[in-house]
């Protein structure tokens, strides 16, 4: 398929996203076929380590295709979360993969594309990478995964990240962990010819070097902001401040799905004390019940079909969200995920 390429390159297995014109998107024939081609690498002693790259200079990759699951859920198609059973799957194939996986980020970086590359072994942020889970602006979750890699940044620069849907640079991505090792982009293909000769990836990436960025600086004020599991607490604390960064946070905030911000406030405190594939389990729990709702719906086509920016969260505010009701979307489901 055109959608995705796979080339053997000597002992280098190589990914390559190629819908450069929708920045990479990543559609459910995508996760299938990457998945099978990672299955079979695995097992070829020909290939000493896989690398993932986004075609173009403008995204990794931008998500996944969250119109296309919006269109199923709206026609009542049972088969709308099949894309996300089979993108988790993926997930933690590249979690447990046993051979280096090494993810070359420049562009945009969001969503699904996380899911891609968070869990390789090797993270390459490039000078130009722009990282965000932008999720609860669609009456979704930080997921692919989220759960796991965020709650695991430094104090709780993973909750802000989550319910903000803050974009990150170079310099951020790898004081959070997110990234391992940075590069030019101009070097990619450079290191991907390294690979190829069999290079360890350890023997040619570059550990962080860079500026630190503007995420820790603000770490004691990020604790303080977001602590605690109460949603509106947090809303509080950002108002009753005049920080120009609480102010701007608390901006943010308001646009996005009531429901979705006590989603993922709950979601990311559990994830920390949760293995990855529990998490990923928790994950397919919350998404099946997400798909079963409103705001998921509002979300999608107030960004991405009418494109008006306005949409009408059900519930309106956070005081109207139930608190029980959200602990039903972590209940167990009657087909729980199988990784």
């Amino acid at each position: 398929m055109d959608d995705i390429l796979f080339e053997q390159r000597q002992s280098l297995g190589l990914i390559t996203l190629n819908r450069p014109a929708t920045l990479n998107a990543l559609n459910h024939a995508m996760v299938i076929a990457m998945r099978a081609q990672l299955d079979a690498w695995a097992k070829d002693d020909h290939i000493k380590s896989v690398a993932i790259q986004g075609a173009g200079d403008r995204a990794f990759c931008a998500g996944g295709d969250v119109r296309r699951i919006h269109d199923m859920g709206r026609a009542k198609d049972p088969h709308a979360a099949d894309f996300f059973r089979d993108e988790y799957r993926l997930n933690a194939a590249i979690k447990n993969y046993p051979k280096p996986y090494i993810a070359l980020l420049n562009g945009i970086v969001m969503g699904g594309g996380c899911g891609l590359s968070m869990h390789g072994s090797h993270r390459v942020a490039g000078e130009k990478i722009m990282l965000a889970m932008p999720e609860t602006g669609i009456g979704l979750f930080p997921d692919v995964g989220g759960s796991f890699f965020l709650s695991r940044c430094p104090g709780d620069t993973g909750l802000y990240l989550g319910l903000t849907g803050a974009r990150i640079g170079q310099a951020d991505v790898l004081d959070l962990g997110l990234g391992t090792h940075q590069a030019q982009a101009a070097d990619f293909p450079e290191i991907i010819a390294a690979l190829a000769s069999g290079k360890s990836p350890d023997a040619i990436l570059s550990k962080p070097s860079t500026m630190p960025g503007s995420i820790l600086p603000k770490l004691a004020a990020i604790n303080t902001l977001f602590a605690g599991s109460d949603m509106a607490e947090i809303i509080n604390r950002l108002a009753a401040s005049t920080d120009p960064f609480a102010i701007d946070c608390l901006s943010q905030l308001r646009k996005k799905s009531p429901t979705a911000l006590k989603l993922t406030l709950a979601q990311l405190r559990a994830g920390r004390a949760l293995s990855f594939e529990d998490c990923m389990r928790m994950e397919y729990r919350l998404i099946n019940r997400v798909l079963a709702g409103h705001d998921f719906y509002e979300g999608v086509r107030a960004v991405l079909v009418d494109k008006d920016q306005s949409p009408i969260w059900q519930p309106g505010t956070l005081s109207a969200v139930d608190d029980l009701v959200i602990a039903t979307y972590f209940a167990p489901l009657d087909h729980e995920l199988a990784l």
